[in-house]
């Protein structure tokens, strides 16, 4: 049993055109450290952390839980996808009692505008339909990042609400493999 329910973690590869969706592994640690440390992909997350406290904090290999994939491009991690309960205290929720699965995702600077993001998202919904059948999945994203609100169109989210959080106007959205 895991966060997201009677889900086997890490599940089999999901493999696209261009890429494969699968747990995290040891080789994977420095794309995270760049993840999180790059000014560009920290612009709409809470800007980036100290790269030394990065190098101190981020396990051997990190990223290994319930609900996270690594995307990988030709043998190499570009980004990660989550899949996460929607913390209760924090603004917009469907359902008034929270824990709407939320579909979070973070790639590399090098590889945005290519396509990959719609491409890893999109399996992973995949996946999650079958592996929770029904059960919808929110996205919320500042209304200043064009590029997630573009990407949320294109996967067919729809928008709930928008509200004010962390200073910022904030988009959600729901999508369903329930709805066509």
């Amino acid at each position: 049993m895991t966060e997201l329910g009677p889900v086997g973690w890490p599940p089999a590869p999901i493999r696209t055109e261009r890429l494969v969706l699968r747990g995290s592994e040891a080789r994977d640690r420095t794309a995270f450290l760049e993840l999180f440390a790059s000014p560009e992909v920290g612009t709409y997350v809470g800007g980036p952390r100290p790269r030394a406290e990065l190098e101190r904090t981020v396990p051997e290999v990190p990223g290994r839980r319930a609900g996270l994939f690594v995307i990988d491009l030709d043998g190499t991690m570009i980004g990660m996808i989550t899949f996460d309960r929607r913390d209760a205290t924090r603004a917009g929720h469907l359902r008034p009692e929270a824990g709407d699965v939320e579909l979070g995702y973070l790639f590399l600077p090098h590889v945005w505008g290519r396509g990959y993001a719609a491409e890893a998202c999109a399996a992973a919904l995949g996946w999650f339909a079958v592996a929770l059948p029904g059960e919808p999945v929110v996205l919320c994203t500042q209304t200043a990042n064009d590029r997630s609100m573009r990407l949320a169109a294109k996967l067919g989210f729809a928008e709930v609400e928008r509200f004010e959080e962390y200073g910022a106007e904030q988009w959600l959205g729901v999508w369903s493999s329930a709805t066509p």
